[in-house]
């Protein structure tokens, strides 16, 4: 069983930065993509970024780019999510998921927002943006 692990949320004020960790200890993650999710209250969980096996092929909701970067270190089992200029519309649970994914461009070709293309889940963690 894969487990993911996230960490670095908190409140941030408007315009802050943070970056969140998901690490995937004891397994080795260059077999798997791997996405961020994010979900407000009342609304559907939304794909924000997704990072691909190997090579650093990513991809980005419209509404992040620019703001968000996703990487990975392979070394450590950890991929991190730079969240820059947060905005109140940020505040949500973010989670990240593992596809089994050999592909080097799975997230370029396949977007890698749909929820349902998933394994493993992680349990989220809260980012609250304060106006």
């Amino acid at each position: 069983q894969v487990q993911l692990v996230e960490s670095g949320g908190g409140l941030v004020q408007s315009g802050g930065s943070l970056r969140l960790s998901c690490a995937v200890p004891g397994f080795t993650l260059d077999t798997y993509a791997i996405g961020c999710f994010r979900q407000a209250p009342g609304k559907e969980r939304e794909g924000v970024s997704c990072i691909s096996s190997t090579d650093g092929n990513t991809n980005y909701a419209d509404s992040v780019k620019g703001r968000f970067t996703i990487s990975r270190d392979n070394a450590k089992n950890t991929v991190y999510q730079q969240i820059n200029s947060l905005k109140p519309e940020d505040k949500a649970v973010y989670y990240c998921a593992a596809k089994f994914a050999l592909e080097y461009n799975y997230c370029s070709e396949y977007g890698g927002a749909s929820t349902s293309h998933y394994d493993y889940w992680g349990q989220g963690t809260q980012v609250t943006v304060s106006s």
